[in-house]
């Protein structure tokens, strides 16, 4: 942008404002003020051969005064009698709202995460997962219903499926979620299908093709990658067993990767797509199965590429059941955790290799809950995040040290989280409350 000393001046709702070309430009190109600059960033003529008149605009005034303060500081200050919702919708209008998102959240953090805010849900007792969208919402899932929440965290229109319960549930983007449930007995219905996020509008079924005909299935883990593929574990009535790929844009069944015979891929927990590998980790973990079972695949030709189980383990290993697992690329290793928080390492170089345990983590002593949830485990931006009980704990480093937890007892223990748009997520188990951690914003010096 050229040096620009051009002084621009706003009516909003009969007051007057005035600025610089300079602050108008903070905005960006696609908002409401990128479109008074031509592609040079230079004010258009029309508003330089009429500097003296102001822009109207019918707009609320006090609205504007806070985010044109915003474009000025990068600051976000909003007084006590400013409703947050009027204010969101101003920002909406003029293009601002990633403004308004920058100048809420810091960097993401685990060490520096607080607490938001809790948000209660309609359905005590029954939260299945919860989900943080790319924008900051997030979406849970409560036996058969979904409910959506925006960045703003008001509830969109539940979706209600005719099915027994949701398995999963994943965001392809800030306007679609992907839904699995389980099959509908007796109907030859079931899978998994692609809403709206902000309507629950159904906008297609994916469909698993066996022997060329159409198969009734229920759809289990989720995982998505970068290229637009949609995985899904699939188990059917005849020998659609395994992992299915649908291409997200059209809905269409590309690939099918079949259950080997000894190995359990269509019951699995737990799917990650691997970019740097272009493999896909599968997990079918305790209790669902009473033994666990990891491997990679590699769709390309068809083949296990890596694979391990705790089949023919020692005995003491039902102190080691795996309850969760994570690929680490950067390290080739894949971290597992057991119902004590016990952190584990698979060194994914070595096929079929033993579980180096790690106990430093363990927070539990003495007897479990009545009611225990599942640890969870969660890789992001180089910290690793898990579960137990009401507590969230943050490892940091090459050694994975504990260097924070995260805890909040209201609503019982934690059955789920999640990590997507700056924010983590908790779903408790009892109550069915889900609460938001977000980072401060750095201290403007």
């Amino acid at each position: 942008m050229g040096i620009q000393k051009d002084r621009v001046k706003f009516n909003v709702g009969g007051r007057i404002f005035e600025t610089t070309a300079t602050t108008l430009a903070n905005a960006g190109r696609n908002s409401f003020f990128g479109a008074l600059f031509d592609e040079n960033w230079d004010l258009n003529s029309q508003i330089n051969n009429n500097s003296n008149e102001a822009l109207f605009i019918d707009r609320n005034p006090e609205c504007f005064s806070i985010l044109l303060d915003l474009l000025r500081t990068g600051d976000l200050n909003i007084p006590p009698n400013i409703n947050e919702r009027l204010l969101f919708r101003e920002a909406s209008f003029y293009g601002l709202l990633d403004h308004i998102r920058t100048a809420k959240w810091g960097p993401f953090d685990g060490n520096r995460l607080r607490l938001s805010r809790s948000v209660t849900g309609q359905a005590p007792g029954d939260g299945t997962a919860i989900r943080a969208g790319p924008d900051g919402g997030c979406c849970v899932a409560h036996g058969s219903m979904v409910h959506v929440y925006d960045w703003m965290l008001e509830e969109h229109p539940p979706i209600n499926l005719d099915y027994q319960r949701v398995n999963d549930i994943g965001w392809v983007d800030s306007e679609n979620i992907v839904i699995s449930v389980c099959e509908r007995l007796g109907s030859k219905d079931g899978g998994m299908g692609l809403f709206s996020a902000s309507s629950g509008e159904l906008r297609y079924k994916f469909q698993v093709s066996h022997d060329n005909q159409v198969k009734s299935y229920t759809a289990g883990a989720l995982s998505f990658s970068s290229d637009y593929k949609i995985f899904s574990s699939c188990k059917g009535r005849s020998n659609e067993y395994g992992v299915g790929v649908w291409d997200q844009v059209t809905g269409k069944q590309i690939d099918f990767f079949y259950e080997s015979p000894g190995w359990s891929l269509g019951d699995a927990d737990k799917l990650q797509w691997l970019s740097g590998s272009n493999c896909l980790l599968v997990a079918t973990l305790f209790p669902r199965k009473d033994n666990c079972y990891i491997s990679l695949l590699d769709f390309r030709d068809k083949n296990m590429v890596w694979s391990w189980s705790d089949i023919g383990a020692p005995l003491t290993v039902d102190e080691k059941r795996v309850r969760d697992a994570i690929a680490m690329e950067e390290s080739n290793s894949i971290c597992v955790v057991n119902e004590y928080e016990d952190l584990g390492f698979i060194d994914l170089r070595i096929s079929g290799g033993s579980v180096r345990w790690s106990s430093r983590s363990r927070l539990m002593k003495g007897n479990m809950p009545d009611e225990p949830c599942y640890p969870k485990l969660a890789l992001h931006e180089g910290q690793l995040f898990s579960s137990m009980n009401d507590s969230i704990s943050v490892f940091c480093g090459p050694d994975w040290v504990l260097t924070s937890r995260l805890r909040r007892s209201y609503g019982g223990s934690i059955c789920d989280f999640s990590i997507g748009g700056d924010r983590l997520f908790a779903l408790h188990s009892e109550e069915n409350v889900f609460d938001v951690w977000e980072c401060p914003p750095s201290p403007i010096i």
